[in-house]
């Protein structure tokens, strides 16, 4: 699963680097978040989409093509058809394997999938330590520095509690979808983020293209064999922790902080 991830990229990199047509999120309610180093269920974070313009008159003019938007969504997926809001936080991820027969992704999977960038995740290993087991946290990220684009669907949610035209009317959400883990990262843990390569970003948040086959083949697992990892701060367990010092490496000798447990 993914349960944490880094997301510190500045909106204005994120525009240049997946060629952003639409900035909604300078255009929305929301001020840009800051950088964010533990990112956990239910925060804002960043989606890249394609979608048509909302005031496009198509008796009056040809369908103008999507175009590739930039917004916040909150992460942990709530169905259109849900009754209510609070479930989202446990749907953040979807398997790959059955995306497009559960009930809850079937419908996102073919028509809203979207981009969610990240710099790295982080995933828990069980270790013995003096007879007991502990949970070591490990940072996973791109050798070269490279962006992760995880694989993502999203949905509208509409809140009857507010009137149509209510800027927070709309409750945009998101889930990573994810695979069984490559060897290099299995040892760590059994299941990791899909992404999508460069190169098929644009088939993949294409609105119109619904095809299950084509949409599998544009899934990879995380960057197999381009990965790399290491073991950090258990501070990291906790969401009130925060900053560039989280994804620090633990040095082979160095302690963890008395009664600092997972």
């Amino acid at each position: 699963m993914c349960g944490r991830f880094v997301s510190a990229r500045k909106r204005l990199e994120l525009l240049e680097e997946f060629s952003i047509e639409r900035d909604r999120v300078a255009d929305g309610p929301d001020p840009e978040p800051d950088p964010d180093y533990n990112v956990a269920p239910t925060r804002r974070v960043y989606a890249v989409m394609e979608r048509r313009p909302r005031d496009q008159e198509r008796d009056e003019e040809p369908e103008r093509p999507p175009a590739r938007e930039l917004r916040l969504v909150r992460w942990g997926l709530v169905p259109s058809w849900a009754k209510d809001a609070s479930g989202g936080g446990r749907l953040i991820n979807a398997r790959a394997e059955t995306i497009a027969v559960k009930p809850a992704f079937r419908r996102a999977f073919t028509r809203r999938r979207c981009i969610l960038p990240a710099d790295g995740y982080y995933e828990w290993q069980t270790v013995s330590e003096q007879g007991k087991q502990r949970k070591q946290p490990y940072y996973i990220y791109r050798k070269d520095g490279g962006a992760l684009a995880f694989a993502g669907i999203y949905e509208l949610w509409r809140d009857e509690a507010l009137p149509p035209d209510h800027e927070h009317a709309w409750l945009w959400t998101a889930a990573i979808i994810t695979t069984q883990a490559t060897d290099d990262v299995g040892q760590i843990h059994d299941r990791m983020p899909m992404v999508i390569a460069q190169d098929h970003w644009a088939d993949w948040l294409d609105p119109d293209n619904s095809e299950p086959g084509q949409l599998q083949a544009t899934m990879l697992p995380a960057m197999a064999g381009g990965l790399t990892s290491h073991p950090v701060s258990t501070a990291v367990n906790s969401v009130r922790n925060n900053g560039p010092e989280l994804i620090v490496p633990l040095s082979a000798d160095q302690e963890r902080p008395p009664g600092e447990l997972f």
